[in-house]
């Protein structure tokens, strides 16, 4: 008797489908199927849907056709009993609830072959195909898979993205997740992949992972851990997945992955303001259990400033979980005489401690003796006096409750800032106060001009060296603006009017002559300490080397007979000689000239005959006073535009030259007083007045350049 079976060992009702339409076959072969085996053969077909993963399952079974009988049977098993009968042709077949299967007869094909290929299974589904005779017996078994896409990955650090490439290129779907526990390891936002993708990694921590599975229902998943055998942390990514939870006297702290994992610590801080938070010495939270990591915060000073710091390989992470208590007892401080007077008010019996310490980023170190005061049972108000001995150091306080000994310390700061900011205000205020008196005495001042505040006391001799028409007319300005502005008395050989210009200061040049002028001036202003101002220009360079050669030339025996200061003399005669050889006439036209103008073109010939000898006369009367050490009563100008410093020789190189009109502001420090500085026959001069007299000074030479600049613009 031959028995088989087709058993199919199911978990639930609908692991197992025959297709209505589908029926069992059977054929007469000539083989006995797989060689020395069990002769029943299972094979299948993968069938994904988005349901469910499944297999279209066939099995086939060969058996001697000498060997029916009434007793061969196939049974199904599904939860219920399914019979299956193998019979020959022609014999009955009557039994109920057996379905029957009709097969020929052969003698040259000896086997039968009975096939089913209709039915389907599910993942994850145990099958088994077995026969009985009395001969033999045999079982096959077969489980319907569970597969998983395999895939492999690179990981980008620096963008923070990893890329997978699933092998086969079957559509899945794919995710980031972060294995807590050993079996869990949740996808947030999963991604439908075909062949390859990119996931962006929110978090760079130890236990990301990726999770590839097929897009059925349940289907199993795939999943590879990024960084399973790298021990670096990044440290900045477990602090923003962190997360504390409060209990009465003690706090949780977890991340996405197993804390366990980390050597993490916590200790107390004090928040000083927003970006500081000093760290509280010997205040280490006990750690108390490590999943959940959990630390004792019952001994905790527990103010709203308080803080707990957790820190990871030296990097931290300031939670303050105490912002909503009350405490029982508060402090506050105040300035003493070189002390620091700390006031303590508690609700509670309990003895407080006090003691300065210098404040820095990392710690307040403790400094000075530690001062302590008890409060009774209802609690009270006392103060602690801490001594300063050493104000710079700006020490702070640190308070804390000694007994019972409460963990953390508050730290109190004097606003030494506050002051000083008072005092910049002041000093600011004061400043804005005198910059708006000077900026309105300047300009009241500037409204009534220069010389209602700077003077000229002393008479000034101008020299010009040019007769060139832009030299004369600057030498006019300058002449002009010291009389005008400064109210000096003027003494210029330009000066031409002997009725007007000369009223009350003797004779003109046109009285005089030329040199006798001159010298005769020169020894005036010089006795009375008044100030010659040789107006330098490339005429000047050029008639002094005139003059160099001639003295050069001069008979050698009558320079060394009568020296240089008689040779001078001589050129002076010569002078006058020219000069006499003029005649009256031109005296007479002299007499009618007024300082040069431009549009006076006749007269620069005429004024040439008087500058020339002038000039050569001051640079005679200039060499013999520096050969006798003196002419400190000289000084050297010469205008921008028109000479250069290079213009003047090397031996007036040790005389005072100014460049006008950029140190026209110097040239006024040298020559102007003050307006009432003058008292008594006694000098004197403040910073106010040297302040005031440069800034008047500034504001003429101004107004020179703005004269000069109208003369002559394009200089």
């Amino acid at each position: 008797m031959i028995f088989i079976t087709v058993l199919f060992l199911l978990g639930e009702v609908g692991a197992f489908a025959l297709q209505a339409d589908c029926k069992p076959t059977c054929k007469i072969v000539n083989n006995k199927g797989p060689e020395g085996q069990c002769p029943i053969s299972l094979t299948w077909v993968p069938q994904h849907t988005d349901e469910a993963y499944s297999e279209y399952i066939t099995f086939k079974v060969w058996i001697k056709t000498g060997e029916f009988s009434e007793f061969t049977k196939i049974t199904v098993l599904t939860g219920y009993e399914m019979i299956y009968k193998p019979f020959r042709k022609g014999d009955p077949h009557n039994q109920k609830n057996i379905w029957g299967i009709p097969c020929g007869w052969s003698r040259s094909d000896p086997y039968a072959l009975i096939e089913n290929g209709c039915l389907m299974a599910q993942a994850g589904r145990n099958i088994s195909v077995s026969y009985i005779t009395k001969s033999s017996s045999c079982t096959v078994y077969h489980k319907v898979a569970d597969p998983k896409p395999d895939f492999s990955f690179s990981v980008n650090e620096s963008s923070k993205t990893v890329t997978i490439t699933v092998d086969p290129e079957t559509e899945v779907f794919a995710g980031i997740c972060y294995q807590k526990r050993a079996f869990s390891c949740s996808v947030s936002n999963q991604l439908t992949v075909v062949k390859s993708a990119v996931l962006n990694i929110p978090h760079m921590l130890p236990c990301v992972c990726i999770e590839v599975y097929y897009k059925h229902v349940d289907a199993l998943r795939n999943k590879k851990c990024l960084f399973q055998n790298d021990s670096s942390i990044d440290v900045g990514a477990v602090w923003k997945t962190s997360e504390v939870v409060d209990g009465p006297s003690q706090i949780q702290w977890s991340y996405l992955c197993p804390a366990k994992d980390l050597n993490i610590s916590a200790s107390l801080c004090w928040k000083l303001h927003q970006h500081l938070c000093i760290p509280v010495l010997n205040s280490t939270l006990q750690k108390q259990q490590d999943n959940p990591i959990t630390f004792d915060t019952s001994a905790v000073d527990k103010h709203p400033q308080m803080c707990v710091q957790f820190s990871i390989q030296g990097n931290h992470n300031i939670s303050c979980r105490f912002q909503d208590e009350k405490p029982p007892w508060e402090t506050s401080t105040e300035a003493g005489r070189r002390s620091i007077v700390v006031n303590l008010t508690s609700t509670i019996p309990a003895k407080f401690s006090a003691q300065l310490c210098v404040l820095t980023e990392r710690r307040c170190t403790p400094m000075g003796p530690i001062l302590s005061v008890t409060m009774a049972k209802n609690g009270g108000h006392k103060k602690i006096k801490l001594p300063i001995s050493n104000v710079a150091d700006k020490p702070c306080v640190q308070v804390w409750q000694s007994d019972p000994l409460k963990k953390g310390r508050r730290i109190l700061c004097m606003d030494y800032m506050h002051k000083r900011r008072v005092l910049y205000l002041a000093a600011l205020l004061i400043v804005a106060v005198l910059a708006a008196l000077l900026g309105f005495f300047i300009y009241r001042t500037t409204k009534i001009g220069a010389a209602g505040v700077l003077i000229i006391q002393k008479p000034l001799l101008l020299v010009c060296s040019s007769s060139q028409s832009t030299h004369i007319s600057a030498v006019c300005t300058l002449a002009s603006v010291l009389q005008g502005e400064l109210g000096a008395t003027v003494h210029t050989s330009l000066w031409a009017k002997t009725s007007q210009r000369q009223a009350g200061n003797g004779a003109g040049v046109a009285d005089l002559g030329p040199i006798p002028w001159l010298y005769g001036k020169w020894e005036a202003v010089r006795k009375t300490s008044g100030k010659i101002l040789i107006v330098w220009s490339p005429e000047a360079k050029k008639t002094y080397k005139k003059r160099k050669l001639e003295l050069a030339n001069m008979d050698k025996h009558d320079k060394k007979k009568v020296g240089l200061t008689n040779a001078n003399e001589r050129m002076r005669d010569v002078m006058l000689e020219d000069l006499n050889l003029i005649g009256k006439g031109y005296k007479e036209k002299l007499t009618n000239v007024e300082c040069f103008e431009d549009e006076d073109r006749s007269i620069e010939k005429e004024l040439s005959a008087v500058i020339e000898p002038v000039f050569v006369a001051a640079l005679a009367s200039l060499e013999g006073a520096l050969q006798d050490g003196k002419g400190k009563e000289v000084a050297l100008v010469y205008f921008q535009g028109l000479c250069h410093s290079r213009d003047i020789p090397k031996a007036f190189r040790g005389v005072p030259h100014y460049c006008l009109p950029q140190d026209f502001s110097d040239l006024i420090q040298e020559l102007a007083e003050m307006r009432g500085e003058m008292r008594g026959g006694e000098f004197r001069r403040s910073c106010w007045h040297r302040l005031l007299s440069k800034v008047m000074s500034m504001w003429l030479a101004h107004q020179l350049t703005q004269r000069l600049q109208t003369l002559f613009p394009h200089s």
